[in-house]
């Protein structure tokens, strides 16, 4: 069973706690046949150059942690390294909310590129990214495992200064 997010549901973006870590993890297990640890995403939270946002469904009491990214800044590139929505939510446009968010808090710090790797099975996934400019850039052979590629996709912020 799908829970679409209704189009009135409030659905906010926030920077990602400690406390929200078994949320987190629930979506991570849940998304990827190899998940990132809790100590990744605490070593993520206290690395300077990381950038982790949280997207959460409802209001107070009664909210739910939904989807999350976890991205690092490296001067004017960006690096999206994890994007993940929780099943039940996914088709209501949140994973497009955070990958958003990450490019406008790109282009407000100067970013100029944004990189991130894909499974190449993931269709909906480079859909997406598709629409929302990335082009493809390569492939990463093996990089999920034995015959799991990535392909390495780009989208240009800005032009060449």
């Amino acid at each position: 069973m799908i829970a679409r997010v209704p189009r009135q549901a409030l659905v906010t973006l926030r920077p990602m706690q400690r406390s929200d870590l078994d949320a987190v993890l629930a979506i991570e297990q849940r998304a990827f046949p190899q998940p990132w640890s809790r100590s990744f995403f605490e070593k993520e939270l206290s690395t300077p150059q990381a950038c982790c946002t949280v997207a959460v469904c409802g209001a107070d009491g009664r909210a739910e942690l939904v989807g999350y990214t976890v991205c690092w800044r490296v001067l004017d590139e960006l690096h999206l390294l994890n994007v993940a929505v929780h099943a039940d939510y996914r088709g209501g446009a949140i994973g497009r909310r955070l990958v958003e968010h990450v490019l406008e808090d790109g282009r407000a710090t100067g970013g100029r590129v944004v990189y991130l790797e894909v499974r190449a099975g993931n269709v909906s996934a480079r859909r997406l990214y598709r629409r929302l400019g990335f082009r493809d850039l390569g492939v990463r052979r093996a990089y999920y495992g034995p015959g799991q590629d990535a392909i390495v996709m780009e989208l240009r912020l800005a032009a060449d200064r």
